[in-house]
Parts: structure tokens; C-alpha cells; sequence
């Protein structure tokens, strides 16, 4: 196997805690100094199907963002299938997993000055088929830079719990990187998070404030949640919604409230709040409303669909009733895809100013000279 290609594992302390922001930020700052860089994610669990191969979505983020020219079953060596644990624990088969991580590692090194290998979930993922993160960051040969959400206790104790696990496994843990911290906190909690991470023996090496749009949803994302159907505007589907409002109340208060990048939850029938949507805006405010839903299986009249039509808003139709849809929404765990250009870019831009990415090179044995 590469033992060459210097690499760094990116770990965290929970799911969904920011590797993908943390390994698409950090691909992009280092083209600056490595002109070829390897991606991979060893062992994935949300996976689309490209043919033929179950891919995982986040190293087909990665490739359609950066054009990795790596053979993309090679950044995605093994998909969790629902089937896969129990199939792994009635007849083990771990050296052919462990040959194929290996091989597709190589593959995805080859030629490459740097490569970036994105764990799944928390150091323990993995254990019940024996390819925990830690273990594969072991067979990799592998340092690691662990994500964690902002805060203070609690990550602080989930940190320690992981690098339990990389300890165990022979693993080094070359610093920590805190996600979504409030921008109003930033300063306090980089002040006791870093004193308190020194405790473990382990540096602070980012703290990345929340950026409020990177968590809201897509129109897109939201009618594929809802069984929705687009009914017109469907080219405006990347519209992200800001906030949820449910059409309960009279049109006059509802739409004195509403802000920007709201999306509207109404039942087909409630006409008086589509006209005034349509009215707000065609009239007075364009692009206030990020979208219209219209739920409980309910359209109105032809004509309104028309209006609407020559409006800039998707319209969505669901078969849900209003406030489930609004329940479903507020649950979304919301991933970056390859359409959503803002956020990526956003997230480029987040990582090169709030990571210290010339401290993580000398900790993995790079020079330090670096600029962004």
C-alpha cells in the first residue's frame, strides 16, 4: 500500500457534525500548495447508484466540485447497504473489505501530492463489521483531524470519548476542529474549548462560526421529502428556505410577518393567502418568498395555477397536510449537493479563514510554509 502520499483522516465526534464542510473546505485551500490532490471515503452510508457502482453523495460532491479525475467506485470503495451488517456478521469477510479500502486508497493516491480520507460518523462507526473509523484510519496510516460541534462540556467529552478509540487503535489525533459555533460566542468558546482540549493533550486548530444558510434547505430538497410535485417555476428549485410559515391565519397577518426567504405552507383551497402571495410578489416585494407549498392534497383554481406561473415563485403540491409538512422540514438533515454552489462556496471560504491549515501541515510532518 501508499505509504508515500502524505494524507490526513477526517474524523468527528458525531454524525453530521461537519466532515464533508471540513473536507470540501479543506481539498479546496490546499490546491493552493498541492497542485494534485486524492480524495476517498472509505466505507459510506447514503449512496446514490452510477453505474452500476453504489457511490457514496459525498465523494460524488467532491468529485463533481473539484474533478478529481480519481475512478469514483475508488473514492467510494464500500456502501453500507441496509442488508451489508447482517451479511458481514453471518459470514465475516473482512480481508477482502480490508484489500479493497487498501486498493482503491492506492488508486485514489496515485499520483497525487496530497490526499484527504473522510471517515463516517464518530471514531466507533463501523465496529459491528470491524472497520471502525479508527481502524480504518489505522490501515491507512493515517493522522487524524477530528471535527466537533461547538460548545464547550459536551464536546470537550466527546472528544475525549474518541480519542479514546484513535488511542486505542495507535492512531494520533493531531488536533481538533470546532464546527457551527455562534458568532456571538466565538471568541468565549475558542477561549475555554482550546484550554480545555490542552487537557487532553490535543490542540485547537479551527473554530468555524454557523453560517445560517448552510442548514437550510432547498425547495428541491424539500419536495423530494414531501412526495411534492412541482407545479410551475421548477427551474427555481435551489430557492433555500429561510423559514417555515403555515397558512393558518388571515392573509393580512400572515404576510405582515413574513421575511425573507420564507416559505409559505398553505392548503390548495385557501385562495385568499395564494393571491395575496402572488400579490406580495408581483407587487410589492419579489423574491421575499423563497417558495409556496400547497398541501393537504388540494390545488386551486386553473386560473391561480396560471398566476402563479407567471410569477418567480416554485410552487410545490403535496399530498401531506400542512403541519406534518412543516414537521417533516424542520427534521431535514440537510447535506450539501453538487447544485448548491453558494454553499460551497461559502464553505471554501469558511475553512481557508478559520482552520489553521499551515499548523495541520507541521502537525502531519509538512512544512509549515503556507499561504492560502
Amino acid at each position: 500500500m501508499n505509504t508515500t502520499t502524505p494524507r490526513i483522516f477526517i474524523a468527528a465526534t458525531e454524525q453530521d457534525a461537519g466532515k464533508t464542510t471540513a473536507s470540501l473546505g479543506l481539498y479546496s485551500a490546499l490546491r493552493g500548495r498541492f497542485p494534485e490532490i486524492g480524495y476517498i471515503k472509505p466505507v459510506g452510508q447514503r449512496f446514490t447508484e452510477v453505474d452500476g457502482h453504489r457511490i457514496d453523495d459525498d465523494s460524488l460532491l467532491i468529485q463533481s466540485t473539484f474533478d478529481t479525475r480519481i475512478p469514483i467506485e475508488d473514492m467510494s470503495p464500500i456502501a453500507v447497504e441496509p442488508d451489508f451488517t447482517r451479511r458481514y456478521i453471518k459470514e465475516a469477510n473482512h480481508e477482502a473489505l480490508v484489500k479493497r479500502i487498501r486498493h482503491s486508497f492506492d488508486r485514489s493516491s496515485w499520483e497525487k501530492d496530497f490526499t484527504i480520507i473522510e471517515g463516517s460518523g464518530h471514531a466507533g462507526v463501523g465496529s459491528v463489521f470491524d472497520l471502525s473509523n479508527a481502524t480504518v484510519a489505522r490501515l491507512l496510516g493515517s493522522k487524524v483531524l477530528l471535527v466537533s460541534p461547538g460548545g464547550i462540556g459536551r464536546p470537550i467529552d466527546e472528544v475525549a470519548l474518541n480519542k479514546a478509540l484513535f488511542d486505542r487503535e495507535g492512531v494520533e489525533v493531531v488536533g481538533v476542529v470546532m464546527n457551527k459555533v455562534r458568532v456571538d460566542k466565538m471568541d468565549y468558546v475558542a477561549d475555554f474549548a482550546r484550554r480545555g482540549f490542552e487537557r487532553l493533550g490535543l490542540e485547537l486548530l479551527g473554530v468555524v462560526p454557523m453560517q445560517k444558510m448552510l442548514s437550510e434547505p432547498s425547495l428541491e430538497q424539500i419536495a423530494a421529502t414531501i412526495s411534492g410535485e412541482f407545479l410551475c417555476n421548477r427551474e427555481l428549485a435551489r430557492n433555500l428556505a429561510a423559514n417555515v410559515v403555515i397558512g393558518a391565519v388571515s392573509s393580512a397577518n400572515l404576510l405582515r410577518n413574513i421575511t425573507h426567504g420564507t416559505l409559505l405552507v398553505v392548503p390548495g383551497d385557501r385562495e385568499d393567502i395564494v393571491l395575496a402571495a402572488i400579490s406580495q410578489e408581483g407587487l410589492h416585494e419579489p423574491g421575499l418568498l423563497s417558495g409556496l407549498v400547497l398541501s393537504d392534497g388540494l390545488k386551486p383554481h386553473p386560473q391561480l395555477i396560471s398566476m402563479l406561473s407567471a410569477t418567480s415563485l416554485p410552487v410545490v403540491y403535496s399530498k401531506m397536510e400542512s403541519y406534518a409538512i412543516a414537521q417533516k422540514i424542520h427534521s431535514l438533515t440537510i447535506k450539501i449537493e453538487p447544485r448548491d454552489l453558494d454553499k460551497i462556496q461559502n464553505i471554501q471560504e469558511l475553512i481557508a479563514r478559520h482552520l489553521d491549515i499551515p499548523r495541520l501541515l507541521e502537525k502531519i510532518g509538512q512544512p509549515r510554509e503556507f499561504s492560502v
